[in-house]
């Protein structure tokens, strides 16, 4: 089992937002992410996309939660509060991230997580039924 966190969506995500990567080359990645996912299916991984999805709202009262307990604030910098003045971008940059990867051989799964809870059910779930699924 291995997990990637964001990893090589993060140049149709965070380099596109923050303006590290130019347009041409965030926009090639789409492919290249494609491309690689098929690579990993057609040699037999299981693999298995989620989008956890939280409100703004939510956001706002997790960090802010964060900022005021002394043992989680560690986990909170002055550069996610930067990041959430751009969330409108980084929703775009979502929006057609999911579109332009969301295939057959690796679909998305788009998680509600406000709740906590379920989000880790809705997960654990998923990947129960997908390793099930290509067991036979």
């Amino acid at each position: 089992m291995c997990i990637f966190d964001r990893t090589w969506y993060g140049r149709v995500l965070v380099e596109r937002v923050e303006g590290f990567a130019n347009v041409p080359d965030w926009r090639r990645a789409y492919e290249e992410i494609r491309h690689w996912e098929s690579l990993l299916v057609s040699d037999g991984m299981i693999l298995i996309k989620f989008f956890l999805h939280i409100s703004s709202k939510e956001q706002k009262r997790r960090f802010e939660s964060r900022a005021e307990d002394p043992l989680r604030q560690w986990k909170l910098t002055d550069e996610d509060w930067r990041n959430r003045k751009k969330r409108q971008a980084y929703n775009e940059a979502i929006v057609e991230m999911v579109e332009r990867t969301d295939t057959v051989m690796a679909p998305w799964t788009i998680v509600a997580a406000e709740q906590k809870r379920f989000a880790r059910i809705k997960v654990l779930e998923t990947v129960n039924q997908s390793i099930e699924a290509a067991l036979g």
